[in-house]
């Protein structure tokens, strides 16, 4: 009986780590400051019939509207309330997304604000995107209801309410990050505002959240905020399903909290990834690709199902949180597909593929100062639509990364290969690299300042592959390269080291 308790228990805790995607879906997608009525469409049209599992979201909940500078991204992370009612819509706009999005096999993932309300900054009055009302000063955000008894403010010890020192886990978590008011959330009542915020958006029909911030919340608040939550709902996910959580842990080593110490809430964000697969690709440091043969966890990142990966976010293309100048973004549109491209096939972590929008970069001192600006806008403030080009990328400033061919032909190589060992592994000796997935795909990279010629064992069944880089399969022929895969499963590989993108990959869904 006792153990059967014990499951029982674990069996509570393991769902958390379950993205919840339909099967064969195996990567999300994070669709950031898009309005809810182009995601509910870009679910029926793009993401479903591609294979895509679900959308991260920007925040839901009412924010304060910041006009200097103009619209920030960032206003997003300072909730006013937990009314659904942000630039990308209101709450009936909102459920419509989730059910189109829902009912097309493709989950939403709500980027949850739950530390903090807004800046200490903030002053007072109805600029919010709601038009609630709110008051910094005394803490009075009567829409929720928050007073001055639900902040940390007399908690933290710091002289001014900052967090001034990352190596003092009490400062991280009591005190204000940049400024924002923190929540006391070791406080039931303050629990149960959150935690009734979050079972709305659960009986809406989302599948699970990003926990922004986690790191400056202690696990055991989470933990507590958890408990309170129900099942998903049973329109669209099977019964006693718990929300999927993956928490915002910024942990690159060397400071006072680890990642692991979340571990037993959900998954958490591996900083890492990026940041270090940023270093190879860019061939910085004496980096080399034919490193990468053990990466994941024998690179120090956490342990496989505990991590949610990509190769970059919203922050840290924008040089925010962690990894700097070594993050590859859609400014380095070479070899940004091809990190992708890697991540995608590599069986490392949930996987989640960014879609950003553009912004003019202005660098002063080394640092971009026009990191600030927010997505395309209308003149009246409103979020511009994504609109789609007769060749199927994004126009205006929305780059839409997922609709580039290479990603999304990747991402459905994901899906083809879930499941697989990782097998085949070659290179030589520096940054020509490959690796199977078991008897489903294989994938070859050219980093090096040569062309390269190999014939590879590639463990796939023999016949003619379509690349899924340079093309795809489409009525029966390939619109890019073709691979002949022998009796033997070898096959030949010449990849150029100018070429637009020096890497191919083959799988059994695009065989002729």
């Amino acid at each position: 009986m006792r153990l059967l308790l014990l499951l029982a228990a674990l069996g509570l805790s393991w769902a958390q780590y379950n993205p919840n995607t339909k099967p064969g879906r195996t990567t999300i997608v994070h669709l950031f400051e898009w309005r809810w009525a182009d995601i509910a469409s870009e679910c029926e049209r793009y993401l479903g019939p591609n294979g895509f599992g679900g959308v991260q979201i920007s925040p839901p909940s009412e924010n304060i509207v910041i006009t200097n500078p103009n619209r920030p991204w960032w206003e997003r992370y300072q909730p006013i309330s937990y009314k659904i009612c942000s630039a990308s819509g209101n709450e009936q706009a909102f459920r419509d997304m989730v059910t189109r999005c829902n009912n097309v096999g493709v989950h939403i993932y709500v980027d949850a604000v739950i530390n903090h309300m807004c800046g200490a900054g903030g002053g007072s009055g109805t600029h919010s995107s709601c038009g609630s009302y709110f008051n910094t000063g005394s803490r009075d955000f009567p829409a929720v209801p928050y007073s001055s008894w639900d902040f940390n403010d007399g908690k933290c010890k710091t002289s001014n309410g900052e967090i001034h020192d990352y190596s003092d886990a009490n400062q991280v978590r009591d005190c204000r990050l940049v400024s924002l008011l923190d929540l006391a959330l070791e406080k039931d009542y303050v629990r149960g505002k959150i935690a009734d915020f979050l079972n709305n958006l659960i009986s809406i029909g989302v599948a699970g959240f990003r926990l922004d911030a986690a790191k400056h919340m202690w696990p055991g608040d989470i933990k507590a905020i958890l408990n309170r939550l129900q099942n998903l709902n049973t329109k669209w996910f099977p019964a006693g399903t718990k929300p999927f959580i993956f928490q915002e842990v910024i942990d690159l080593g060397g400071e006072a909290i680890s990642s692991s110490e979340y571990f037993g809430n959900g998954r958490v964000t591996e900083f890492k990834y990026g940041a270090k697969l940023g270093n190879v690709i860019r061939k910085w440091n004496g980096e080399k690709m034919r490193y990468l043969k053990n990466w994941g966890e024998g690179w120090g990142f956490m342990p496989s199902d505990r991590a949610l990966v990509f190769v970059d976010n919203h922050d840290n293309q924008r040089g925010h949180g962690a990894g700097g100048a070594s993050i590859l973004t859609f400014f380095d549109a070479r070899l940004y597909k091809m990190g992708v491209g890697f991540m995608l096939a590599h069986p490392y972590g949930f996987t989640r593929v960014m879609s950003s929008f553009r912004w003019p970069r202005n660098f002063v001192n080394g640092k971009d100062a026009n990191d600030w600006i927010g997505p395309p806008r209308n003149p009246d403030g409103s979020i511009k639509p994504v609109s789609i080009n007769a060749d199927t990328t994004c126009a205006g400033d929305w780059v839409c990364e997922h609709r580039w061919r290479q990603i999304k032909n990747m991402v459905i190589f994901r899906n083809a290969v879930d499941g697989q060992p990782f097998t085949n592994w070659w290179d030589n000796g520096n940054s020509q690299v490959a690796f199977g997935r078991g008897n489903k795909g294989f994938i070859i990279f050219n980093n090096d300042d040569w062309n390269l010629d190999v014939t590879l064992k590639t463990g796939l069944p023999a016949g003619t592959y379509c690349d899924v880089i340079s093309g795809q399969k489409e009525n029966g022929r390939c619109t890019g390269k073709q691979i002949s895969v022998g009796s033997d499963s070898s096959a030949r590989f010449q990849i150029s080291n100018t070429a637009e993108d020096p890497f191919v990959a083959i799988h059994v869904g695009h065989k002729l």
